[in-house]
């Protein structure tokens, strides 16, 4: 539906749509320190746009874009700081390729115009959940981020393959995936686009033992609901990368893991002890859709719901 590039703050969403001049966009988003919001945006068009793109207001955030499709560089002009930027001479391609990667940032008042089809996904990433992520490893936080434009970056082309398929779908509708791919993809632009060495794991213990407590509590709590890092973090005390670390030392999985695990428990359970259908078993057991809970089944039990049903009612 058509969007008004004001009813909302931020590159992202279907405000970054405005910005490109097309009406909509596919779009998740997860909540950062403060009121800033880590957002993915896949936008896409079979023909490219007419003009360049709308100025986008200033904020303290990177724009990191990957392209699921090539973009050939004739068909394609940028403007940084209102100063075009000969991207073919810069990088000695004619052609950005797939799933390579731009980083902008959104203080530069960058600006483009394309002329062919595209598909890109574009990394909304408030810097003040970057600053979080360096104080969490000792490191103050950074100034600048070096500007990139059709780099082969590897980790972002895996996570964005990763993340693809649950752009615009029913299937994220568990918000812990995405905080976990949030801090994952903060952690790799620090490393990468600040200059600084790789990050070092550092050598934490796990939480406390009435942080285990309330945290699985509130999990519990959520099974057929969704929560986020940031809610377990601050009711833990810690940030949300140093819960996210401690939570995995002291039960070797993801806070995600670990509540995927305990839906597929409760679906094993209704499963074995009853005989509703297996949509109502997905309902009840915290899953968006009948294709998630398969998915998810098979990846933690090694085999589909009807055929564990039918053995462990052979028993």
């Amino acid at each position: 539906m058509p969007f008004s590039p004001n009813s909302a703050m931020g590159a992202f969403g279907n405000n970054l749509a405005a910005h490109f001049h097309l009406n909509e966009s596919e779009h998740v988003s997860s909540t950062w320190p403060g009121e800033n919001l880590f957002a993915i945006t896949r936008l896409r068009s079979d023909t490219g746009i007419p003009e360049r793109t709308t100025r986008v207001p200033s904020e303290a955030a990177l724009l990191v874009s990957v392209s699921i499709l090539p973009v050939p560089l004739r068909s394609y002009d940028l403007w940084i700081d209102g100063k075009a930027v000969d991207v073919e001479r810069a990088t000695g391609i004619r052609c950005i390729p797939s799933l390579h990667t731009q980083v902008f940032d959104l203080q530069s008042d960058p600006c483009c115009w394309v002329g062919t089809g595209f598909d890109y996904l574009h990394y909304h990433v408030p810097r003040a959940g970057l600053d979080e992520i360096a104080r969490d490893h000792g490191i103050e936080p950074v100034g600048s981020y070096r500007f990139a434009q059709g780099e082969h970056d590897i980790v972002l082309a895996e996570i964005t393959r990763y993340v693809l398929p649950f752009i615009g779908s029913r299937d994220w509708t568990s918000s812990l995936p995405l905080d976990q791919v949030s801090l994952i993809l903060g952690a790799h632009v620090l490393a990468t686009y600040a200059g600084l060495p790789a990050l070092q794991v550092l050598k934490r213990g796990g939480l406390a033992p009435w942080q285990e407590k309330r945290a699985t509590e509130m999990m519990r709590e959520s099974l057929e609901g969704t929560i986020r890092l940031s809610e377990l973090a601050q009711e833990c005390g810690l940030s949300v990368s140093h819960f996210a670390h401690a939570f995995r030392k002291s039960f070797g999985v993801s806070p995600y893991r670990w509540l995927l695990e305990r839906r597929i428990d409760r679906a094993k359970t209704l499963l074995a002890t009853t005989d509703i259908p297996i949509a109502d078993v997905v309902a009840r057991s915290g899953f968006s859709n009948q294709a998630a809970f398969t998915r998810g089944f098979g990846r933690i039990v090694g085999t589909s719901p009807g055929r564990w049903r039918r053995a462990a009612s052979a028993v």
